[in-house]
């Protein structure tokens, strides 16, 4: 059964949420975005992958990739705290080696490749230039980024430290990259909000997710349009 979605939709099965809930939605699309994204390259602890998901929706990132080279993707809903049902998920799994298919499709897609790393040249974190689109990777657990993403990246960010330890764990890592880039995005003149577009149909998409007889409503819509 196809729905056409339209404001008429729309409409019609707003009337089964709370006004409460229809605000909290407006609320949150006003401070989602694009203008950021996450790649997760191959990690393997189901905790990690979903402490950074949570962060994303913290933080407002709307999509997140995940490539699934020798591991597949978990989450866990009691670190996620159900964060995943609202973002919108890319996996990169259909062969060996995913990763080049990511690649290819953020880099298609307007974002340059920002491979977070200790690395030498790397970019500082308070000096990373916010204005362009950007896809910052997360590699595995220990190793990192593989060789072909770090071929393949258009910069690399590390997070200052000054202590003896010269690594983070990934997850805390993301959330730190995540709450600099996206509190001076915020604080910016650029735009990286959501389009009327975007925020009307992740609107729908959501209220479909919270109401729970979605789909015998759908079904008597669908039969008054006949």
């Amino acid at each position: 059964m196809e729905i056409k979605l339209d404001q008429a939709y729309s409409d019609h099965i707003s009337q089964f949420l709370s006004d409460k809930r229809k605000d909290t939605f407006d609320r949150i699309l006003e401070q989602r975005t694009k203008h950021f994204t996450v790649i997760l390259e191959d990690l393997y602890q189901k905790h990690n992958t979903s402490a950074i998901v949570r962060s994303c929706d913290i933080f407002g990132v709307q999509d997140v990739h995940i490539i699934e080279n020798k591991y597949k993707s978990y989450m866990s809903n009691q670190v996620g705290k159900g964060s995943q049902k609202w973002l919108d998920f890319h996996r990169y799994r259909e062969k060996q080696i995913n990763t080049q298919d990511c690649i290819d499709s953020i880099k298609a897609q307007g974002y340059q490749l920002i491979a977070t790393t200790p690395h030498n040249d790397s970019c500082l974190l308070q000096d990373f230039d916010i204005t362009k689109k950007s896809a910052f990777v997360f590699g595995v657990e220990k190793a990192g980024v593989s060789d072909m993403m770090f071929e393949q990246a258009d910069g690399f960010l590390k997070i200052p430290m000054v202590g003896f330890t010269e690594s983070l764990n990934v997850s805390v890592a993301a959330a730190i990259v995540l709450q600099s880039v996206s509190t001076r995005l915020r604080d910016s003149e650029i735009k990286w909000q959501l389009t009327d577009e975007e925020k009307f149909l992740k609107k729908i998409e959501w209220m479909e997710k919270t109401i729970k007889s979605i789909k015998k409503i759908q079904e008597r819509y669908f039969e008054e349009l006949k």
